[in-house]
This record gives C-alpha cells, structure tokens and sequence, in this order.
C-alpha cells in the first residue's frame, strides 16, 4: 500500500541520463520515492492524483537566497551594490532586522517559493532560527547559514560570536530532516583570513557546508587585491578554504587560472543572473566554467535585487544571457539549465543522495507544471517548453518530502492572506520610518 501515487504523468527523472516515464507514475511512501515506471494505470494507495499528462520534475533547489529580505523588496532599486547596500539596503536592517521581522519574511518568502516549485533553498542571512521556524512550518527544506562578518550583525557583535552562534545552531538542527545548518562567512572583503579559516575549521568539524559571496563586482576583486595581493579566489586558496565544502555565490569575475582552481578544487556554484544583471555586477563565464566541469548551480538571490523566488524564470534568463553574449544559440541548452535547478542544485549542496532527480530511494520531493495551457502547447520538448515558455506559476503542485503541500496552484502549508498581510505591515512600518 503506497502513500501517494502520482500517474498519468510526462516525468522527467533528472537522474544522470535524463531518463523519461511519457506515459508515467511516482509511487510514495514513508516520504520516498519507492516506485517510478511507465504505463501501469492500477495502484494500492492511500492517494492518487491522475495528472492529466502534466509534467514532472523533482522539486527545485535554490542554491543562493536571503529569504526574509522580501520585506525589501524593490527598495533601493536601481543603484550600484556599493550605494544600494550602504545606503538603503545596511540602514533599514540595521533599524528593523529583528525576529519579527526575518520570521514574517521568511512566511512570505516561503509561500512565494512553494507557489514557484522551489522545495529546498540555501540561506544566508541573520535570526536563522527564525528562518528554520518558517521552513518547518511551511514543510520545506532548507540549508540555512547565517551571515558571519568581521563587523557587529544584528546576529553578532564579533565574527567569533557569531562562529559561536553558528556551532549552537549546527547542534541544534543536526538530525532535523528539513533544516540543514551551515556556516556562512559573507564575503573575503568583509571576513578577515582568521574569520574564514575559523569558519572553515567549523564546516570540516561538523561536516557541513560552507556558504560564501565570493567575486560578485569588479569593486570586491580590486579591494582584495589592494588588501592581500591576490584575486578573491587565489586568495581563498592560499589560506586553506577552498575545497569541495564550498558554495560560492555569484563568481562573476574570476580569472582563467581561478576558474582552473574552482574544478580542482571541486567548489560549487550559485549562479544569480538576475541578481548579477539587475545591480551590473557584470556576466559570470559560466560557459567556461562548465567547460572545465565545475558544478554550476541557480539562485534567486534575495528579492531586494531580484526581486523575485521564480527559479524558471532565473533558468530562462541564464540559458538567454549566455547564449545572447557569447553570441552562441548551443551554449547552456535546456537540458542542462534545468539540471542546475534540480540535479546540480542538489550537489552544490551536497545532497545529492537525497534530492535533485526522481529516482527510488530518494526523498518525494517532486514538482507538478502544468502543460496543459495555451503559451505551454504543443509540448515538443518538455525541457525547452519548461525553460523557454514556463513561468513558476505554472506550477500545479508540490509535494515535499511525499506531503502534498501545494495542489491545484493552492499553497496548503504558508496561508496567503497571511503573508499579503505580512508584506502590507512592513510596508507601513519601513515608510513612516
């Protein structure tokens, strides 16, 4: 007697030969995937839900995010990273970041990216047990670091603090099976080497993963070398942080010879192409990256300088830029934007046992699209139509871990007049200062 089965479906596995079920059912129990196949149409279940030949992906991984910075969404918009954090972004934390504040917009946030197919997302931001509150409420699954800097947080008024803080959080969450701590220094111009080197003693102690910004705008590159003589990742590499714990954010301006060190040294990354885009930060080489078979992962960024979670969106907008600026319609195919969002996404976060492809023994972590809508027809190919034609709207239904926990374009688990209500409240707050 299976939990759930889903039949009916056009499934893409996403495992490592883009397997296909056209005529396909996931069986689930006990949260995992214990049955996928094609063409039987019977089932012992608690659950069956007929797909009506919709499509079938594993849930969606954002590999880089600050979830409750919602609240800020569209604020200070259309300013350089440097004025844009320093003065609106910095200001307004600095005044109302509280655990109020990260829990109410990590609801939002979690309820925009359940709407979107995103069932797992890193973090990086402060009162990440707030965050984890959230996740957990809202049923997803969540890498959740919060910001380490050399300069007092609202999290911290010491890096060592906050180190301290994260090892707490690590004990804390260990066994949970929605929230995977990890540590986060923020940035190697806003981390002294001591900082990161400690920071990376924790990750190598706890076995977790190590979240950083590394390489975002020619600024940061400029100042790293005025401090240390060295490119921001041959500086992470002379002091021993640089290894397959990794996950750098951006790596928009790394050298040819970095790029040789990121695939030896087996780093991950989070490409954020909107994020990069909107703040012209410039056009990470992805491209070369994947040439020398470096990870490449998507993520959303926060929606400050996104300003949405919409991971189809972000995969469209990677598979066009690159294509549009190096002037070559084969770079960066379907397939393969779609991989970084489900299969890749997994890896970057060293989960790949677990999420990131439809396979038996994984977690029922599974996304429904909706094909069956004028702009999604004819359905030629499910991965261009899913790329080029999607919206994360489209999205039908999500179940993590084989809870249903959106059906039908329903959110069941993040109420929406609940977070419309959130956004409003802030709003107010933050205008009358």
């Amino acid at each position: 007697m299976f939990d759930l089965v889903l039949k009916n479906g056009y499934i893409l596995t996403m495992d490592e030969n883009f397997t296909e079920y056209k005529n396909g059912y996931v069986a689930i129990k006990d949260g995992k995937i214990v049955e996928v196949g094609e063409g039987k149409s019977e089932f012992e279940a608690k659950e069956v839900i007929d797909l009506n030949s919709n499509v079938v992906i594993p849930g969606l991984i954002n590999t880089h995010t600050h979830a409750a910075m919602t609240l800020l969404r569209g604020y200070g918009s259309d300013n350089p990273l440097k004025v844009w954090l320093e003065q609106y972004i910095w200001p307004v934390e600095g005044k109302y970041v509280s655990y109020e504040f990260v829990k109410d917009g990590t609801d939002l946030a979690c309820y925009e990216m359940i709407r979107n197919g995103i069932t797992c997302f890193v973090d990086m931001y402060f009162y990440e047990d707030a965050v984890a509150q959230s996740v957990k409420e809202a049923g997803m699954k969540a890498v959740l670091t919060t910001g380490i800097l050399d300069f007092p947080t609202p999290a911290a008024k010491t890096p060592e603090e906050g180190i301290q803080k994260t090892k707490d959080f690590i004990l804390t969450y260990r066994q949970d099976k929605n929230i995977f701590p990890a540590i986060g220094p923020h940035a190697p111009y806003t981390c002294s080497p001591n900082t990161l080197v400690k920071a990376m003693e924790v990750a190598i102690e706890y076995n977790v993963l190590y979240h950083i910004h590394v390489s975002e705008t020619q600024h940061e590159v400029q100042e790293i070398k005025n401090r240390y003589g060295n490119t921001p990742v041959k500086h992470l590499d002379s002091i021993g942080v640089l290894n397959e714990r990794v996950l750098a954010a951006h790596m928009v301006h790394p050298t040819e010879e970095e790029i040789e060190l990121l695939s030896e040294k087996n780093v991950k990354i989070a490409h954020c192409p909107e994020s990069n885009l909107k703040l012209a930060s410039g056009i990470a080489p992805i491209p070369k990256m994947l040439e020398k078979g470096v990870v490449v992962s998507l993520g959303t960024d926060g929606t400050a300088s996104n300003d949405d979670l919409d991971l189809i969106g972000e995969a469209s907008t990677a598979a066009k830029l690159h294509k549009g600026y190096n002037l070559n319609p084969t770079v960066l195919p379907a397939r393969q934007v779609l991989a970084m969002i489900t299969r890749q996404g997994a890896k970057a976060v060293m989960m790949e046992d677990k999420i990131g492809s439809i396979e038996v023994g994984k977690d029922a972590d599974i996304v429904v699209i909706d094909v069956n809508q004028p702009h999604l027809q004819p359905l030629f190919d499910p991965y261009t139509q899913i790329v080029y034609s999607a919206k994360g709207l489209d999205v039908d239904t999500v179940i993590i871990n084989g809870k249903v926990v959106m059906k039908n374009k329903v959110v069941q688990t993040v109420e929406k007049d609940k977070v419309l209500y959130i956004a409003k409240k802030w709003r107010e707050k933050i205008l009358n200062g």
